[in-house]
């Protein structure tokens, strides 16, 4: 196959624990061609969406990882996969970026993640959906609101819907302290809405991500744990990842949900999970496939090429 991804610069990845490269390094094992471009490289004129794609080479080098052995312009109905890749932040730009791949898809072009479902799934508020998995969450511009809300439950995570990697996390204690001035920030005076989610004290077990491949479970998590009196388990806010088994309720979160967005076009999801409670349905560039690996053996990339081959 002829595999494209739209990704971040390739210059940037951390292959070590980049879950894009171990992609690429899969795909690659067993012949397939692999692309490469960021979204912006992305146009559309007339019928045709199409992006100036590099194709790359792996060396096996840790420092010098990739050569490039081809660069054109290349209409995306001429790949056998193009596979969604960019990290947030999920911005105007990114949305663009998913009615360009909608327009590539009606022209014949297979985009994984779906780019519909992508921008229908909000990695924040997706969960609300499955609420039988969630802890008491309010949304809302409201000041007050988030004021009551905290007023209720006493310990409290506010974030906004858009961060990624921990980023804007806050808990806000019993003693209120800058609970004003955390809403007042995120909400931006009432112009943008904030998430509130009861504190799950569970977290200092992990924040658990539990991927779906295809319609499937991964057998494993990984386990974000916060360290010292950091309340964030994110691995780019400093988080410890620790490999484990699903637990019965991880498995019954996962199972529920599996069969659901597979059906939508997801075939890449990463849950995240804390405790008994599901708090984050990613859909634009899930991670910990090297973690997970490295740690059990189990390996996330195979399982994945497999699915991709076979959606294909």
């Amino acid at each position: 196959m002829q595999i494209l991804f739209i990704a971040d610069p390739l210059d940037q990845f951390k292959i070590y624990k980049d879950t894009t490269f171990s992609m690429m390094r899969e795909g690659a094992r067993r012949g397939h061609r692999i692309f490469a471009c960021e979204p912006h490289e992305m146009a559309w004129q007339g019928a045709t969406v199409d992006a100036r794609v590099k194709e790359i080479r792996l060396t096996g080098d840790a420092d010098v990882w990739y050569e490039v052995v081809d660069i054109r312009v290349a209409a995306l109905t001429e790949f056998d996969a193009v596979i969604m890749r960019k990290d947030p932040p999920f911005d105007m730009e990114y949305i663009n970026s998913t009615w360009l791949l909608e327009i590539a898809e009606r022209a014949g072009a297979r985009v994984f993640n779906k780019p519909s479902a992508i921008r229908d799934h909000s990695e924040k508020l997706a969960i609300a959906e499955f609420g039988q998995f969630v802890a008491p969450t309010l949304v809302t511009r409201d000041a007050a609101r988030l004021r009551a809300f905290h007023a209720e439950h006493g310990d409290v995570i506010y974030k906004p819907l858009d961060g990624m990697g921990g980023t804007g996390v806050f808990r806000i204690g019993p003693d209120e302290r800058n609970l004003g001035s955390v809403i007042e920030m995120l909400g931006e005076n009432g112009a943008r809405s904030v998430m509130a989610q009861r504190f799950i004290p569970d977290i200092k077990l992990g924040d658990k991500r539990v991927l779906v491949i295809g319609g499937k479970v991964v057998p494993h998590s990984l386990a974000r744990i916060p360290q010292g009196t950091e309340v964030r388990g994110n691995l780019a806010a400093g988080g410890l990842g620790e490999a484990r088994e699903l637990t019965a309720r991880d498995r019954e979160i996962a199972e529920t949900l599996a069969p659901v967005l597979w059906q939508r076009g997801l075939l890449l999801v990463g849950l995240d999970v804390i405790g008994d409670y599901l708090t984050e349905v990613n859909v634009t560039s899930p991670t910990c496939f090297q973690e997970i690996t490295d740690q059990t053996g189990f390996d996330v990339p195979k399982m994945f090429i497999d699915a991709l081959e076979l959606a294909v």
